[in-house]
């Protein structure tokens, strides 16, 4: 497991993408009636940010992920990544979920592959499989298959697979919701290591206020369904972040005051 260090040079540091969110609402159809999920949501990030996305169980962001990486679109609005609309998915814009949906009947470089062999660029560009393997400490596991990995393992397979497709943007949606918390804690060090090393765009829905604080650039807060902006922290903070830091704890109180838990914590 590879814990947090001291921040490594960016070696891609123009590889991460712009995004820009203007006015985008969105909704559902449910049981006849317009359920609304999101209302005026406006943000932009930077390239090569790392923001984390906050609210309410429920509130959209999930949705919101979705519509960034091109799987639905929205009522109104527009989402844009580097001056072009995103109008449908896109190799530089990569999802991770909360669960590793690996092929069970592939191995661990099998399922890295899938980006590649579906765009039939795996024959020329193998070792992009075997160089995503090595970078997530699974080189040694390529021949194993999902049921022999641990939560852990199985997480870093998915991000191998994400990271085959050289992504500009990758989006993350509660991708460490389901480790213990030890496996949580050295998942949190390896996705700065990757982020800081390969200098792409990082957008991430957690729900947990402290692991956004250690992450991020930026923390974003929305409020309850339908999903409106309350709060954009910066977290002015190097790397490695410690969880005693004063302004850490500050900005930590500041969130959960924002989404009505102050008085719980």
């Amino acid at each position: 497991m590879v814990a947090l260090a001291e921040r490594p040079p960016v070696v891609q540091a123009a590889a991460g993408a712009r995004l820009d969110v203007r006015g985008v609402d969105h909704g559902f159809a449910l049981h006849g009636d317009y359920l609304p999920v999101l209302e005026e949501v406006t943000f932009g990030v930077e390239p090569g940010e790392f923001v984390a996305l906050l609210g309410p169980s429920g509130c959209g962001k999930s949705t919101l992920l979705r519509l960034v990486a091109g799987l639905d679109r929205p009522r109104s609005g527009r989402l844009i990544v580097d001056g072009v609309d995103v109008t449908g998915p896109d190799p530089s814009r990569v999802v991770v979920f909360q669960d590793p949906t690996l092929y069970p009947w592939r191995t661990v470089w099998r399922n890295a592959s899938l980006g590649l062999e579906a765009r039939g660029l795996l024959k020329e560009q193998r070792h992009r499989v075997d160089e995503a393997l090595d970078l997530v400490g699974l080189g040694t596991f390529a021949g194993a298959f999902p049921h022999q990995l641990s939560g852990g393992m199985a997480q870093r397979a998915s991000l191998a697979r994400a990271l085959v497709n050289d992504p500009r943007l990758l989006i993350l949606d509660e991708p460490l919701g389901k480790l213990d918390s030890l496996t949580r804690l050295a998942m949190q060090g390896e996705l700065n290591r990757l982020w800081q090393t390969r200098g792409f765009t990082v957008l991430m829905v957690t729900h947990d206020v402290e692991e956004a604080l250690l992450l991020s650039n930026r923390v974003i807060v929305f409020s309850d369904r339908p999903a409106r902006l309350r709060a954009d922290l910066a977290v002015d903070l190097p790397f490695p972040r410690h969880r005693d830091h004063p302004e850490l704890l500050r900005l930590r109180r500041e969130a959960l005051h924002l989404l009505g838990l102050d008085q719980s914590w």
